[in-house]
């Protein structure tokens, strides 16, 4: 089974995917900053992070500048989720290191569809 760990600061939003990812049976845990992210990350070394962008104290960027630091960004695939679906922000995005971008909102399906063909 699948270790998917959702980043997100917004409550609404993390509760809906983690049902959604729940439901098919993925095992999820949850952060609500990036701070513990970083600290769940070492824990649970999940599969797919889902990484929300803005998020108050250190935001998506900022996390994957870390897993760069501890040398260990490329041992997981990280889609970064944000509401600013702009060009510059999906490439700035994946410059930092992110696998894939997600535009908000979306459908549960594009959620699922994003994370099987991931994994």
């Amino acid at each position: 089974m699948a270790k998917i760990l959702v980043v997100d600061d917004e409550d609404t939003m993390r509760m809906l995917i983690t049902e959604t990812l729940a439901l098919e049976d993925y095992e999820v845990s949850e952060a609500t900053n990036g701070k513990l992210a970083l600290e769940l990350i070492k824990k649970d070394k999940p599969d797919v992070i889902l990484l929300d962008l803005m998020m108050p104290e250190m935001d998506g960027y900022q996390v994957i500048s870390k897993l760069k630091e501890q040398g260990i960004v490329d041992d997981f695939k990280i889609v970064i989720l944000t509401a600013k679906g702009q060009q510059e922000e999906k490439e700035a995005a994946l410059e930092q290191g992110a696998d894939h971008f997600l535009s908000k909102p979306f459908s549960p399906m594009q959620l699922l569809d994003l994370v099987e063909e991931i994994l």
